[in-house]
């Protein structure tokens, strides 16, 4: 007879059984995340960015041993009457809140998924690559910055989106994003957070060397030059931070041949955010701001009317969003160019470099605005926004859009679906701005209803610069004040 196990034994044993239960629970599970990401990637035929699966702590640690983080945590101690202990804890702060922790799986099935049920939800969507060609013939080993317009907080969605099957992009993501769960979204797509408007000399030193880390490492980054999101219609003034952290990895032998900027301009028929930024817009001139419990119940509002509508059936998308990716810029060629002048890009003084690099960003915005994608809702604003009145008879109407869409596609702007009927273009923007108590059809004229000029003009900023002989009348009867928040 065998004598019984003692209980301590069998919880020994329970133990260990749950020890190795667990551990073989996470090895097939990290097996089949690893295979099913895989083959998201392989139905996508993406380029992913092999440094992006790189470990956070792997990267953490880069970074800590960077030379120019510690002169900088020097200083930084020196200047404050700190301990290099309390300073190199604020590092480690700062870099466990800028590094992300890319998720291939989250990206290419949940992220995917997700954004394309979203966009599919409000908006028919459209891209367009100006010359697919170009990408082909980038070297293998090439540096890609996106530069995009900012027109919606919803640009981070449908941009992802647009180049899902082209290249996984990591993003440089504002405080507004750091809250949950779009803090741990944001960060396992490959998107680093930074804080604007915030000077300290530390805090931009680490966020430099991580940001050229990166786009060392060959990481395809997406930037937002306007710093923030149109408020009037107009692109904004760029700012050049981020990029010319980007850029400063050029000065090393070898860089500059592999990195491109890629131009890209977003549209949309309806841009979410476009009251809030127009009431925004309004305060900077002496208008009254809004109270929270004001803004609270316009959110209300929308998300219970938006319910009713789909519980009813009733529900209609807003429109199209639209995206075009220009041609690939070689950075090479502008850095000969200044060299040429005498003085090499990163021999200049600071502001003489800095200089440099907003021509070069300056550039750039204009072959963004050159594509911005011309859908239906800003084409019937711009054209209502030729008529110096608020009663306009539908054949007049008809006839300035057509003339208006003439002289766009003369110009070689984007315009999407320029073969269709005048009356059905009209038709889709019309139930936009109907819906929105924008605009509304009195006999055989249609009216501009009062909370309407406001949309009209910026709807009709978006697309002004490329109207051609119309762009005067375009800006004359802007009812906007100039956007007083530009690089905020």
């Amino acid at each position: 007879m065998f004598a019984p196990m003692p209980a301590s034994s069998w919880w020994i044993g329970a133990v260990i059984a749950a020890l190795v239960a667990g551990l073989l629970a996470r090895f097939v599970w990290r097996r089949w995340t690893r295979a099913a990401a895989l083959r998201a990637m392989l139905r996508f035929r993406a380029r992913v960015d092999r440094f992006k699966l790189t470990g956070k702590r792997y990267i953490s640690e880069a970074l800590l041993a960077d030379d120019a983080i510690a002169a900088a945590v020097r200083a930084h101690a020196a200047e404050h009457g700190l301990s290099y202990d309390r300073t190199w804890a604020r590092v480690r702060g700062y870099i466990d809140e800028i590094v992300p922790a890319f998720n291939l799986l989250m990206y290419y099935q949940f992220g995917y998924a997700a954004s394309k049920a979203s966009l599919e939800l409000f908006y028919k969507t459209s891209v367009k690559v100006r010359d697919p060609q170009a990408f082909e013939r980038l070297p293998r080993e090439s540096i890609v910055i996106y530069l995009m317009n900012h027109r919606s907080n919803a640009d981070y969605v449908l941009a992802g989106y647009a180049l899902a099957g082209q290249v996984a992009i990591s993003y440089a993501v504002g405080e507004w994003a750091r809250v949950f769960p779009l803090e741990y979204l944001f960060k396992s797509f490959g998107s680093y957070f930074i804080r604007r408007r915030y000077r300290e000399p530390l805090y931009h030193t680490v966020l430099e060397r991580y940001v050229q880390l990166i786009t060392r490492n060959g990481v395809t980054q997406g930037l937002f030059p306007e710093g923030g999101l149109s408020r009037d219609g107009h692109l904004r003034a760029a700012k050049i931070g981020l990029l010319d952290y980007m850029l400063g990895v050029a000065r090393e032998p070898g860089f500059a041949e592999r990195m491109y900027v890629v131009p890209v301009a977003i549209n949309y028929d309806r841009v979410l955010e476009d009251r809030s930024l127009l009431r925004e817009l309004r305060a900077t001139a002496g208008g009254p701001t809004p109270g929270r419990w004001t803004q609270f119940r316009e959110v209300l509002n929308y998300a219970v009317s938006n319910f009713g509508r789909l519980s009813t059936r009733r529900w209609k998308r807003y429109g199209r969003a639209a995206v075009v990716v220009g041609e690939p810029v070689p950075v090479a060629p502008w850095l000969a160019d200044v060299a040429r002048e005498g003085v090499s890009l990163f021999d200049r003084p600071r502001p003489d470099r800095l200089a440099e690099v907003q021509r070069f960003t300056d550039s750039m915005m204009q072959r963004i605005g050159a594509i911005i994608p011309v859908t239906a809702v800003p084409l019937v604003c711009a054209a209502l926004q030729t008529f110096d009145a608020e009663y306009v008879p539908e054949p007049r109407l008809f006839a300035r859009i057509e003339e208006l869409r003439d002289a766009l596609v003369h110009q070689g702007a984007e315009v999407v679906e320029p073969a269709r009927e005048v009356a059905e273009t009209f038709e889709r923007a019309y139930r936009m701005l109907a819906m929105r108590r924008v605009l509304t059809k009195q006999g055989d004229a249609y009216v501009i209803l009062p909370r309407g000029r406001e949309l009209i003009s910026y709807y009709a900023n978006g697309i002004a610069h490329l109207c051609g002989g119309f762009e005067a009348e375009v800006r004359s009867r802007d009812a906007l004040p100039a956007d007083a928040l530009v690089g905020a």
